[in-house]
């Protein structure tokens, strides 16, 4: 019995190295590739591309702000991805293949990366298309990564390997975020900055998915095949549709998700932006902007760690409620940062690094206390609808108040509304009887 029981306690350890090894391998998607180069990249190409008086360029027509376009991207594939995702989870929980469609989401969005090389001049297209495969893949991805949590955890442990699991992630893409500092000193060229960058995150996500592969063989708890009459994605659809109608049983959860899709689109936004806010609003150099994005990732691992032992001891709930309170005051303190100023965007920088990762990853194990046995990939599949999926809402409203106002600190602030009614809208959800509701084990904190 004992050599049955060390032999699974290794093969979970062994699962757990893999699932953090790819969150470490493909977090550096929103790091390098979201937050810091592709929006302010794609803006110039753009800006090379813009013809005529009103300096736009026009996509089927419209004309559109090259400092939107990016924002623009990202509202067109979240609306793809509402639709897309939760049945990429049906079909993860029908087939077992968890593992499998995980990597080969993530491999898809590393290529894509890895080609961004190859835009440059005024293809804007070449590098909206690229950006567009890359973040559908990465969120497809994520969906199953998310799920993953529960088959490698128990409910009371399940905060901490959250959080460590962001905060890996974090570590991941602060590291060759590092290394683009280094080249931002050698390298002159800005452009060829931003296409070595792009390129190399995807080097970097296809490289240590490698291992993440290899050490999650093995047959995970909640991952069984079930029959399907029929093509699988078929059986998906079918899948998909009788959640949506026991989701209405489920009336909690939903009322969670609710409130998730509204505080998550503006920590979503925020640090989509924050480089572009940082360089067309605040005039900071190169080196000013990357060194503090990387500074974000490493404080933002200790964060994450952090707010994880807060939620042991006050519940996640609070914690999350306490970080939404911080994100409305520095939003609108950012309103006031003066250009130039680089040692208040450096504090800034330390400020939502603290609450960022713990956020998002005491959010993900709150849900997953939320979620039928058996289910987890379909419902994560909703779950990542509220996070990647609807994520267009803070985008769209960002990018329409540019383009109307013409100021990055009004787009910017006008994202408050999403931290104040997602904060009020988390604080009504009775998460215990949620527990109850669908019958998982409650945990001491909540």
């Amino acid at each position: 019995m004992s050599s049955t029981t060390t032999t699974g306690a290794d093969l979970l350890r062994r699962q757990r190295l893999g699932w953090y090894a790819y969150g470490w391998a493909s977090h550096v998607f929103p790091t390098v590739v979201i937050t810091v180069f592709m929006g302010r990249y794609l803006e110039a190409v753009a800006g090379d591309a813009a013809g005529g008086a009103d300096g736009r360029i026009h996509l089927a027509g419209i004309p559109v702000r090259p400092g939107s376009l990016f924002v623009y991207t990202i509202s067109a594939c979240t609306v793809l991805l509402v639709a897309l995702m939760p049945v990429v989870g049906a079909i993860a929980d029908r087939t077992g293949r968890k593992r499998e469609i995980m990597l080969g989401f993530g491999y898809a969005g590393a290529l894509s990366c890895a080609l961004m090389w190859f835009v440059r001049g005024q293809n804007w297209q070449l590098g909206a298309a690229l950006f567009a495969v890359a973040y559908i893949s990465y969120s497809c991805a994520f969906v199953v990564f998310h799920a993953l949590l529960i088959d490698l955890s128990q409910a009371a442990e399940r905060d901490r390997i959250s959080s460590f699991g962001w905060a890996t992630g974090y570590l991941g893409g602060g590291l060759l975020l590092a290394a683009d500092l280094v080249g931002s000193f050698v390298l002159d060229d800005r452009r060829l900055l931003a296409r070595l960058a792009l390129s190399t995150a995807g080097l970097w996500w296809a490289l240590f998915a490698l291992p993440a592969g290899r050490w999650l063989r093995g047959e995970l708890r909640n991952s069984n095949p079930r029959p399907t009459d029929g093509p699988v994605l078929l059986a998906g659809f079918r899948q998909l549709r009788r959640t949506f109608g026991r989701l209405r049983n489920y009336p909690i959860t939903l009322y969670f998700l609710v409130a998730f899709l509204v505080y998550n689109d503006g920590i979503q936004t925020v640090t989509t932006v924050a480089a572009q806010y940082g360089e067309s609003e605040l005039k900071l150099s190169e080196s000013t902007l990357l060194s503090a994005i990387l500074l974000v990732q490493f404080v933002a691992f200790g964060g994450a760690l952090w707010l994880g032992r807060l939620a042991g001891r006050f519940g996640a709930k609070r914690v999350v409620l306490g970080s939404l309170v911080a994100w409305t005051i520095l939003v609108i303190g950012a309103y006031f940062l003066k250009a130039g100023a680089a040692v208040p965007f450096y504090l800034y920088a330390v400020l939502i690094a603290l609450v960022l990762g713990g956020s998002q990853a005491l959010s993900r194990s709150m849900f997953s206390h939320l979620v039928p046995a058996g289910e987890e990939a379909e419902y994560f599949g909703l779950y990542e609808v509220s996070d990647s999926g609807t994520s267009w809402l803070g985008p769209l409203l960002f990018g329409l108040a540019l383009q109307t106002t013409g100021s990055y600190r009004t787009a910017l602030v006008s994202l408050v509304v999403f931290f104040a009614l997602g904060g009020a809208l988390l604080a009504g959800v009775p998460v215990r009887r949620g527990i109850e509701a669908v019958g998982n084990a409650v945990p001491e904190r909540l």
